[in-house]
C-alpha cells in the first residue's frame, strides 16, 4: 500500500488517495481476497482455489461440492474450504454463494480477528455494514439468516454485520476476462470510492500455482492499476457500475445496491445521456418525436425477448431477432443508442459463435464506433469490445482491418489488465500472428502484380493511335450538332 493512503472523504466517507504521481497502467496496490466463493450455478465448472474455468475438475471426495484443477489448488484452498466442507456435510447439501461467502468471511473473522494481511488498513469489522440502510421486510431474509444459522450452527451462532458488507464485494472473473464466475471480499479495496469516471480499474490476478515449488506459488488477488495519470494525493476511483447507462439508471443501481446517491459530475450534470438517447440524423434531417418513441419502445421489448431466447440458446431466433430490430432502428435511432448497442452486442457475440463472421464483423464494428463516443479511453469493456471486433474481422479475412482493431485493443488492455494478465498475452499473440499474415498478403500481393506485370510486357505494343483514337473524340464532342436527337 506504498501507493496509497487512507484519508477522510467528507461526504462520501473515507477514501484513499495517491501517495504518490502515478502513470497510466501503474498497479496502485494488489490484495488477495479475505473471501470468494464460486457461483453456484459454475461449481462444478469453475476451480474453487484459482477460479479458473478448466475442463475436467478434481471434486472433493468429502463434500463432493468444492472443485479443483489438481491437488496443488486444492491443498492451496484447503484453509479456506475446510470449515465448508464439514457444514455442507453435515447439512447434507450445499447453500447459495451469499450464505457461503458470509459463512467464509465469519469464519475467516474468528481466525484471524478480521485482518489476513499486514497491508490490510481496516480490520472487516469495522467497514461499512449498510444493515440499517436494508428495508425493515427484506433486512432478515436478505442472505438467507435463517440458512446461514443453520450453516453456522456447528460452532458460531451468531450473525455479525460483516456479512452485509456490499460496499467490498467484487464479481470474480475467469482466467480470461470474458465470464463472471464468483465473487469475493476485499477490505482495501471497500475504501476506494466510486465515481462513474473512474481513475483506476479493477482485474483480478488468478496467481500461478504451476511451478514445482510452492514457495513460488502466487496467490489469487486483484489488482488496482491506473487508468490514466493520476496525480500526487488525488482520490483513487474505481466504478461499481457499467458506464452504459443513463446517469439515473446508474443512480438507481447504486442506491438499491450500494446505499448512497451518486453525486459525480457525469451524474450530476447528466455526461452522455443525450448520445445514449439520440435519434439518427442524415443530411440534417430527424425522425418525429413520436417515432423515435415507438422504435425505442419496440427496442426495449425486442431486447428483453432477445435476453430470454440466448438464456435459452435458441441462437438463430436471436439472430432473427437482432436483424429485425436492427432494421427497425435504422434511420430513427443513432449508433450511441443504448437499445441500438445492446442489439449490436448480442448480434456481433452469437453470429461469431455461428461462424458467419462477415456479418459479426459489421455488427461489431458500428458497436466499437458507438462504445468510443461514450466510454472512457481505457476502459476495459471498451477494450474487450475492440477485441471482439478484431477478431470478428480477422476470422472474416479482413486482416488488416482485424489487426488494427486487435492492435487498439492490445493498448488498452495493457493499462487495464498489465502485460501478464492471460488475456493480454492472448491478445499480443493474435496482434503477432495477424501481423505475420498480413506481411505474408502484402508479399503473395506484390509478387502477383509483378508477375502480372512481367506477362504485359512480353505482349505486342499496342498502337498509341488506338489508346488515342477515344479520347480525340471526346474532344471534338464540342463540333456536334446538339440541336439534333
Amino acid at each position: 500500500m506504498e501507493s496509497a493512503q487512507l484519508f477522510d472523504a467528507g461526504n462520501k466517507g473515507r477514501g484513499l488517495r495517491a501517495t504518490k504521481e502515478l502513470r497510466a497502467g501503474e498497479v496502485v496496490f494488489a490484495e488477495p481476497s479475505f473471501s470468494a466463493v464460486v457461483f453456484d450455478s459454475l461449481a462444478t465448472q469453475v476451480c474453487h482455489s484459482c477460479f479458473r474455468r478448466q475442463a475436467k475438475l478434481h471434486r472433493c471426495a468429502q463434500c463432493n461440492f468444492a472443485h479443483y484443477c489438481d491437488r496443488t489448488c486444492q491443498t492451496a484452498c484447503w484453509d479456506e474450504h475446510k470449515q465448508e466442507c464439514a457444514a455442507i456435510k453435515k447439512m447434507g447439501k450445499w447453500p447459495g454463494e451469499n450464505v457461503r461467502l458470509a459463512a467464509r468471511t465469519l469464519w475467516c473473522i474468528h481466525k484471524d480477528t478480521g485482518i489476513v494481511s499486514d497491508s490490510q488498513l481496516v480490520s472487516v469489522d469495522h467497514l461499512e455494514a449498510h444493515v440499517a440502510d436494508l428495508p425493515k421486510e427484506t433486512s432478515a431474509a436478505q442472505g438467507g439468516c435463517d440458512t446461514f444459522l443453520e450453516y453456522c450452527s456447528y460452532g458460531r451462532s451468531s450473525l455479525p454485520s460483516t456479512t452485509s458488507h456490499t460496499s467490498m464485494e467484487l464479481t470474480l472473473s475467469d482466467q480470461r476476462g470474458l465470464q463472471a464466475v464468483g465473487v469475493g471480499l476485499f477490505p482495501n479495496l471497500g475504501l476506494v470510492n466510486h465515481d462513474c469516471w473512474p481513475n483506476c480499474s479493477v482485474i483480478l490476478n488468478h496467481g500461478n500455482q504451476s511451478a514445482v515449488s510452492s514457495a513460488l506459488h502466487s496467490q489469487r488477488r486483484i489488482e488496482l492499476r491506473a487508468a490514466g495519470h493520476i496525480s500526487e494525493g488525488e482520490e483513487l476511483t474505481v466504478s461499481y457500475v457499467d458506464f452504459l447507462n443513463l446517469s439515473t439508471g446508474r443512480q438507481k443501481k447504486l442506491q438499491e445496491r450500494f446505499h448512497f446517491q451518486c453525486s459525480c459530475e457525469q451524474c450530476s450534470e447528466h455526461v452522455k445521456d443525450d448520445l445514449m438517447t439520440a435519434a439518427a440524423e442524415s443530411e440534417g434531417n430527424k425522425p418525429s418525436a413520436d417515432k423515435v418513441k415507438e422504435v425505442t419502445a419496440f427496442s426495449k421489448e425486442c431486447v428483453e425477448k432477445i435476453e430470454r431466447l440466448r438464456a435459452e440458446k435458441d441462437y438463430h431466433e436471436v439472430v432473427r431477432l437482432c436483424r429485425d430490430c436492427l432494421e427497425k432502428q435504422e434511420n430513427v435511432l443513432a449508433d450511441t443508442h443504448l437499445y441500438v448497442l445492446r442489439v449490436l452486442s448480442v448480434a456481433s457475440e452469437v453470429l461469431s459463435y455461428l461462424q458467419s463472421f462477415s456479418e459479426a464483423a459489421g455488427y461489431a464494428r458500428r458497436m466499437v464506433e458507438g462504445y468510443m463516443k461514450l466510454y472512457n479511453p481505457n476502459n476495459a469493456q471498451l477494450g474487450l469490445a475492440i477485441m471482439r471486433a478484431g477478431v470478428a474481422h480477422w476470422h472474416a479475412g479482413q486482416i488488416e482491418v482485424g489487426h488494427g482493431f486487435i492492435c487498439r485493443a492490445v493498448a488498452i488492455l495493457m493499462v487495464t489488465h498489465g502485460p501478464n494478465h492471460p488475456i493480454t498475452r492472448d491478445l499480443e499473440s493474435m496482434r503477432m500472428q495477424t501481423e505475420m499474415e498480413l506481411k505474408m498478403f502484402k508479399q503473395k500481393e506484390c509478387v502477383y502484380h509483378a508477375t502480372r506485370d512481367a506477362a504485359l510486357m512480353k505482349q505486342p505494343m499496342i498502337s498509341s493511335k488506338l489508346l488515342y483514337k477515344p479520347y480525340k473524340n471526346i474532344a471534338h464532342r464540342s463540333s456536334v450538332d446538339h440541336s439534333k436527337p
